[in-house]
Order: C-alpha cells, then sequence, then structure tokens
C-alpha cells in the first residue's frame, strides 16, 4: 500500500514547493512531484508537508514512574504534536546509566507511535560521583549523555566525561545550575519571589555553569549542548562563544519564551519548573535568541507528573510541565518569522544535535518517511483533559493556540490522522 500526501506545500531544508509526496509501506519516500496518485490519499491541502519534529529533551518517566507517563503515551502525545522522534531524558528510576537501563527503553520503544531514543546520564545514578560505562552505551546507540534535572557540579569530572565523550563522537548535555546556589529555591530570585515571599533561584545558578563549561569545552575541544537556557546572560554566553568558534549548541523550551515569573502569582504549582520562569527581559533574549540562531533548537522539556504531586503545596511540588502537544502551536504563534524557521528550531536542526539521520531530512525519494503535515491557520484551545499524556501539568490550559499538526506519518505508517491517534 502507498500513501500519497496531496495537495500541500512541501517545506524542508531546501525551501519551499508545491509536491505531492508519496509514501512507501516500506517507510520510505518513493516520489516528490505534482500530481502523484497512491493506494491511499490524504488530503493535505491548505497544509505544509515537513520533516518530522525532533524533540531533544522529553521526560517518559518509564521505568519507575508510569503514574505520571510511560513511553507508550508520551509517543502518543509526540506524535500528535508532529513529533516522528524523542530523546527520551535518563532521570527516571532507576536512572538511565546502564547497558540494561538502555536496553530496556529502546525494547519499550519499538512499539511507540514515535522514534524512542534514550539519553544515558553522565555519572552513575546521575549522583554527580562516578562516570557511567560511555564507550558500552554509546555502542548501543546513545548519542546524548546528561544528567539533566541537576548539573555536574565537579568541573575535574565534567571535564573527564569530556573527554571521553569526544573520543567516542558523543555529546553531552547540561543542565546549567550551581547546587550552591539554587539551593532552597522555587521560583526565580527577583521582584515576585520578593513579593510572594518565596525563596528564589538567581539568574547567575545557570549562569555560571554555562560559563564554566564553555571553558571546559573550549579546553577539550568537545561539543557540548546546553539544556533549556532560561536567562539573558546565558545566551549572551553562547552567543559570544559561536563567535569564538567552539563547538557549542543550545536548546530553549517554550515556556520559557511565553511566560514570565510573573505566573507564579497565582501559587499555582503548575508554573514551577525547572530553570525557573524568568522575567520579561530574559523572555526577549530566550526569543531574540532564536531568531539569530544563538539557540540552536526548541525542546519541550515535557515533564508529566501525576496529578497529585503537582497539587502539592508551592514548595514541595516537583517543577515541570507538559510540552509535546502544544510545542509547535507556540512557536507559530509567539515567533514572528516563516514557518521555514520554526521548523528548523524543531525539526531538522535537533536531529543534526541528536545525531538521527533518518530525521529532519531533506523530503526526497528514497528518505525515510517521518513527516508530519500542518495546518497553520487551525485554531484550537487548549484542553488538558484531551491531552494524550498520563498527566494534566500543562501551564497552557484554555489558551487559544494557531496551528495544529493535522497528520503524523512514522516510518510510513500513517499513526496520527485528522487530528486523532490511529492506535
Amino acid at each position: 500500500m502507498t500513501i500519497v500526501l496531496k495537495g500541500g506545500e512541501v517545506v524542508d531544508v531546501s525551501g519551499r514547493r508545491r509536491a505531492d509526496v508519496v509514501v512507501e509501506s516500506d517507510g520510505h519516500i518513493s516520489a516528490v512531484g505534482p500530481d502523484l496518485d497512491g493506494t491511499t490519499t490524504i488530503d493535505c491541502s491548505g497544509c505544509v508537508v515537513a520533516p518530522g519534529l525532533v524533540d531533544l529533551h522529553t521526560h517518559l518517566r518509564e521505568p519507575g514512574r508510569e503514574e505520571a507517563e510511560t513511553i507508550e503515551t508520551g509517543s502518543r502525545a509526540a506524535a500528535l504534536g508532529g513529533y516522528t522522534a524523542v530523546v527520551a531524558m535518563p532521570n527516571t528510576e532507576p536512572a538511565i546509566d546502564s547497558a540494561g537501563t538502555v536496553r530496556e527503553v529502546l525494547e519499550l520503544g519499538e512499539k511507540a507511535l514515535c522514534d524512542v531514543r534514550p539519553a544515558a546520564a553522565i555519572t552513575v545514578g546521575r549522583a554527580g560521583e562516578r562516570l557511567v560505562p560511555m564507550a558500552e552505551l554509546a555502542a548501543l546507540g546513545v548519542r546524548i549523555f546528561t544528567d539533566d534535572g541537576s548539573g555536574v557540579q565537579d568541573s575535574r569530572l565534567m571535564r573527564r566525561a569530556l573527554e571521553y565523550a569526544s573520543a567516542l563522537g558523543v555529546t553531552l548535555a547540561q543542565h546549567c545550575e550551581d547546587a550552591g546556589l539554587s539551593q532552597g529555591g522555587h521560583m526565580h530570585e527577583g521582584e515576585w519571589s520578593s513579593r510572594l515571599g518565596v525563596a528564589g533561584i538567581p539568574a547567575e545558578a545557570e549562569e555560571l555553569m554555562v560559563a564554566r563549561d564553555i571553558a571546559l569545552g573550549r579546553l577539550t575541544g568537545a561539543p557540548v549542548h546546553f539544556l533549556h537556557l532560561s536567562t539573558a546572560g546565558s545566551v549572551e554566553l553562547v552567543r559570544q562563544a559561536k563567535a569564538r568558534g567552539l563547538r557549542v549548541t543550545a536548546e530553549a523550551a517554550p515556556h520559557h519564551f511565553t511566560l514570565t515569573h510573573a505566573e507564579v502569582a497565582s501559587y499555582d504549582p503548575v508554573f514551577k519548573v525547572n530553570p525557573p520562569l524568568r522575567t520579561e527581559a530574559d523572555v526577549a533574549a530566550v526569543k531574540a535568541g532564536l531568531l539569530d540562531g544563538t539557540i540552536d533548537a526548541i525542546a519541550t522539556d515535557h515533564a508529566p507528573h501525576a496529578q497529585e504531586d503537582k497539587e502539592a503545596p508551592f514548595d514541595e511540588a516537583p517543577c515541570g510541565m507538559l510540552g509535546l502537544e502544544t510545542a509547535l502551536s507556540l512557536a507559530l504563534s509567539e515567533l514572528d518569522v516563516p514557518i521555514e524557521r520554526v521548523l528548523a528550531l524543531l525539526s531538522w536542526q535537533p536531529a543534526l544535535i541528536a545525531g538521527l539521520d533518518d530525521h529532519g531530512g531533506p523530503i526526497v525519494e528514497g528518505r525515510p518517511a517521518n513527516l508530519c503535515v500542518i495546518d497553520p491557520r487551525a485554531t484550537w484551545t487548549v484542553d488538558p483533559s484531551r491531552l494524550a499524556s498520563r498527566s494534566r501539568n500543562t501551564p497552557y490550559a484554555g489558551r487559544q493556540m494557531t496551528g495544529r499538526v493535522r497528520h503524523t506519518i512514522h516510518r510510513g505508517e500513517a499513526v496520527v490522522l485528522d487530528g486523532e491517534a490511529t492506535r
């Protein structure tokens, strides 16, 4: 059986063009051009046909916290959001720090609605004391290592990790947070933390580690990827590092270019996230970084939590927000750029960082059929009860969005049709 995506505008790294796309059952694109036919026709009139989105930063919670999310439910949310691949963060229980756990995630991901590529921890148990067996895990296909949720505090250990990573051809991704400065904080340290009497986390807690790891990257020659940048100072440090030719990349989460720390005035834990929501100036700087190329990718930091956990008092509630089903719409709504620039940030640039050759590439004959079809004019309202995640902790409940995924093709299979998952 062949599927023809008919009547849409193809947008990929090579530009924009009107074309039909024929997808074969073996999972590859067999033809791109005008007036093509197939066994099954999917109407893409008025829509953009694009490479599937790639998320560098997804928390799927499995193994260990299946009450909040599973690989199956998280992959469904991803597919509905247009993602054909996600990088699963290693702060699971147990942490993804061994060959056995990597294999478990890979096996669970075989039946997912998108490709699930596990990141592994940098240190055993994410404890910041001993390096994981990087060579063994890289041999299993791990391309990103991170202790996400906590930064590697020991500079000497981080240097060793970067040296090993460079030799193996893998990338270390850092959650930038100086624990000594952030300890005890629950939101951004500034005007609103003072008003509310909530202990804060200063911007410098992030910026100190960004500066340190830029220096360590320069020392070792290894690539460094910075997770969820949130401050103007961090963006400027990365901008300067790139100007010097250093091998650094960075991502930003949608909530860091759409929300500010003023949201915490409600004491609603749905707005508690790490790094915290920052100031209007920081939001503007993150947007500017996305637009000028300083920040390479939009990553969701999709972080589901069970309802009873997120309903705890603000200072006791865990950090994190859902993101997979809203990221594309937020980027289209909040970033005043052509759709091809948004797709670069959500598809081919993150695919390159993650080393995912089967995703984000040009839509041409012979390429893997990992695609999404976007209606850029569709409007919809976020209803937490209708999201695919097991959790409901979205900060965008009731918000009207513009732009939505209509269809998602994963390895040649239509896993989303007309906005509904097919399995």
